[in-house]
């Protein structure tokens, strides 16, 4: 017999397929030259697909200002990114004059959406290969 615990390991360690619906939807928010509006679209976002779309846009816009922070305080600051074999991708941002820390656990999905920001997929892609 399969005890709970070991099924609950087991998932965390399949990789997670983002809804190609929430994909789409998060692609549109990013989008700069012509948005998805949240207005607009009200109901689009009251569904749990838009609910769980319209999170992970808010997540990632929240890392990628901290990430754009971090490069233009330049001096002690650092960006570290440490791929795992079938597993997170975890983004260490490093705030020397501030002293402050951010962890962000991404799966690859996610990352790849987070480097469509032009300056945050170079700064990534930076701190990656020095990684």
């Amino acid at each position: 017999m399969i005890r709970p615990s070991a099924l609950a390991d087991l998932g965390a360690m399949l990789p997670q397929v983002m809804d190609p619906f929430v994909r789409k939807l998060v692609l549109r928010l990013l989008d700069q030259g012509s948005p998805l509006s949240r207005n607009r679209h009200f109901h689009t976002f009251e569904t749990p697909e838009g609910k769980q779309a319209l999170r992970l846009f808010k997540r990632l816009r929240a890392l990628q200002h901290d990430l754009q922070k971090c490069q233009r305080a330049g001096g002690q600051s650092q960006v570290a990114v440490t791929k795992r074999p079938q597993g997170p991708i975890q983004i260490e941002i490093t705030l020397t004059k501030l002293r402050s820390k951010r962890v962000a656990t991404l799966n690859e999905e996610e990352f790849e959406l987070l480097c469509r920001w032009p300056e945050v997929g170079e700064l990534l892609t930076q701190a990656n290969s020095k990684a």
